[in-house]
């Protein structure tokens, strides 16, 4: 399955909204330093879809705020 991820990092709570079918805004405590925030993300999706961590690839966006993820 593919989704198109909107990443906020530094938000002051951590929370996923379903913005739309197959786009998700994921708000994030970890800032976007040294791959803090894609750590975070994949622990938040991961929680979120109940799969494990390993399971969820960036497709694109590695270094963007907007990826699309593959599960």
């Amino acid at each position: 399955m593919r989704y198109q991820i909107v990443v906020k990092p530094g938000s002051s709570r951590e929370k996923i909204v379903e913005t739309s079918p197959g786009e998700l805004t994921v708000y994030l405590r970890a800032k976007p330093h040294d791959g803090e925030a894609n750590a975070a993300l994949f622990k938040a999706l991961s929680k979120y879809f109940s799969v494990p961590k390993t399971s969820i690839t960036i497709v694109r966006g590695q270094k963007s705020r907007v990826k699309i993820i593959d599960l």
